[in-house]
């Protein structure tokens, strides 16, 4: 058996008004994130390190934020897109650990929600997917609140 480790990395400046997308679901709250797509950094996070692990470049790459066709897509898409672009290559995931950062809202009680919602995405079991959430003690463009950054790891594995 073949086993790799991948790395994923995002960020999105939030704004007001906007709809905030975490891990596949939509929170309540004043700011959301800014981007291309629905601005979900956790999903943006694990599908680069799902593309990483495979050494399928990144998400970038894959889904270009130049493309129209894109333009608010939904991220559960792009994950669902990215596992079958690792299944094709004979891969199957093995776990996530991924960590959010966030001033506010609070997220603890959403992360089962996440995580079901991801789950039934990838079509793995729901104890393959640790997501936690932090804050940045007010410190930096997260403590701020100007931004969100999520980072994840996962581990694939080929028969």
């Amino acid at each position: 058996m073949k086993i790799r480790v991948g790395f994923g990395y995002d960020v999105h400046k939030l704004g007001e008004g906007e709809e905030l997308w975490i891990g596949g679901i939509k929170i309540e709250h004043t700011k959301g994130s800014i981007g291309h797509s629905d601005g979900d950094v956790l999903i943006h996070a694990i599908c680069d390190a799902l593309l990483g692990a495979a050494n399928m470049r990144d998400i970038g790459y894959h889904f270009p934020d130049n493309d129209p066709s894109l333009k608010g897509i939904d991220s559960k898409i792009l994950l669902d897109k990215t596992i079958h672009l690792i299944r094709d290559k004979g891969y199957e995931v093995g776990n996530i650990d991924s960590t959010i950062a966030l001033q506010t809202p609070k997220l603890k009680d959403l992360i089962p929600i996440m995580q079901q919602t991801l789950a039934e995405v990838m079509q793995i079991d729901l104890e393959d997917i640790a997501i936690k959430a932090t804050t940045t003690e007010k410190l930096g463009f997260v403590g701020s609140e100007a931004g969100i950054s999520a980072y994840a790891t996962v581990l694939i594995s080929k028969a």
